[in-house]
């Protein structure tokens, strides 16, 4: 059934501004002020037009604001209403969201969490537009799930839910790459055995095949096929993002989660094609994800770039 002519964003009016804030809103499910202008006016000096723009959203029912927590100058997060979110959806401009946010879920403890995995977003749009890279504020997609397991089981062991699913064009020279990333935010809000864990997951990914329930007929897939190439051309690299404690604490976090990854047999076993890395959010934003700041996971601990790939080293993906 067709989506009525007021669910559109000519039908409120709306400048070509406030029409590419708000699937961006949709999509990142929460954001600042600073995060906004940086992906979307950084070619202003200030944000003042970005803020009336956001005054209209608001006026008209499509985006509003909470508080964030942190902030002790009582600093606005942003986001979309129920009647915004149906505006985006009828656009057809990004994928439909099964969860949408809600008052309570803005205005949880969840925020720090959200903005930070949108910080490694904005990082790598911010590098992209310096070097002439391809990488666009709806070029990453939060909280993607991905079986793990067969049947009907749910919750950890069957699935394992990417903070982000960032895609990224890398051009050097003549040649250019389509990058995909995982992106896992940490803040020091567990302990280091369970960021391993979460490893672990995306292990079982790399090597999971769906069984075909019995008496479908032939299976869909064939036996070799992995679920993952189902989705992805290759399997995306994985990027663990710290945050949350001084730089100390986080370099030995780094060299702990290292040392779990390379004792476990499991990890092991596919380190070869389980391209990871560890770095932290303040090193993507001050030197940026094309530097040498990320610590490979697996080998040597010398830091390399966002590609992952160490000098004289050759990777297919």
């Amino acid at each position: 059934m067709p989506y009525p002519s007021w669910l559109s964003p000519r039908a409120h009016g709306l400048s070509p501004l406030a029409a590419e804030v708000l699937p961006v809103l949709y999509q990142h499910r929460l954001l600042s002020l600073r995060q906004l202008h940086r992906l979307l006016t950084a070619h202003r000096k200030r944000p003042e037009y970005l803020r009336t723009q956001l005054a209209r959203l608001r006026e008209l029912g499509l985006a509003t604001a909470t508080v964030r927590h942190r902030s002790g100058q009582g600093e606005l997060l942003w986001y979309v209403t129920g009647l915004g979110a149906e505006v985006v959806e009828a656009s057809g401009e990004v994928a439909v969201r099964t969860h949408r946010m809600s008052d309570q879920a803005a205005a949880s403890l969840l925020q720090e969490h959200t903005l930070a995995v949108n910080d490694v977003g904005v990082a790598f749009v911010e590098a992209a537009r310096r070097l002439g890279h391809e990488c666009g504020p709806l070029d990453w997609e939060p909280e993607r799930a991905h079986r793990v397991r067969d049947g009907d089981r749910h919750g950890d062991d069957a699935v394992v839910i990417a903070d982000a699913v960032l895609s990224y064009i890398h051009q050097h020279a003549d040649r250019r790459r389509v990058l995909t990333y995982f992106i896992e935010v940490d803040r020091h809000t567990e302990t280091v055995v369970r960021l391993a864990s979460k490893l672990r997951g995306y292990a079982r990914y790399l090597t999971y095949i769906p069984t075909p329930p019995p008496g479908r007929g032939r299976p869909s897939r064939p036996a070799h096929g992995e679920a993952w190439r189902d989705r992805y051309t290759t399997f995306p690299r994985l990027l663990v993002v710290l945050d949350g404690k001084t730089p100390a604490a986080l370099e030995r976090r780094t060299a702990d989660l290292r040392a779990i990854a390379q004792a476990d047999l499991r990890l092991r076993h596919v380190a070869d094609r389980l391209i990871s890395g560890v770095t932290t959010l303040e090193l993507l934003q001050t030197r940026g994800p094309w530097d040498r700041v990320i610590t490979p996971i697996f080998g040597d601990p010398t830091p390399t770039d966002a590609l992952l790939q160490l000098d004289g080293q050759t990777r297919a993906a």
